[in-house]
């Protein structure tokens, strides 16, 4: 445990830095079943729209099984923005459970 003046300096120095009370980032994967792609292309397409969504760290696309797995900043963006990105490319998508 942190001694109380340690712990209070620690506190002033997150809080000079803007980090008090910030949560942290979560890194979480998606995978999103993609029925629309019906050609070896189509998946190439699928990944580029993905990876310009800003906070994805890694896209991996496959024709079969026709998804997407997408691992991203849970803090800069979503599934929903994810979906909307494969939407907007042509190919809408679901989240696979």
């Amino acid at each position: 445990m942190f001694r109380t003046s340690a712990y209070l300096r620690l506190l002033a120095l997150l809080t000079v830095l803007g980090l008090a009370g910030t949560a942290l980032a979560a890194v979480k994967t998606a995978t999103l079943s993609v029925p629309g792609m019906n050609c070896a292309a189509c998946p190439i397409t699928v990944k580029k729209a993905l990876e310009r969504v800003p906070g994805v760290a890694s896209v991996k696309v496959t024709y079969e099984p026709k998804e997407a797995v997408v691992t991203f900043d849970d803090s800069k963006t979503n599934v929903e923005a994810l979906r909307k990105a494969t939407a907007d490319a042509g190919y809408p998508s679901e989240v696979k459970k």
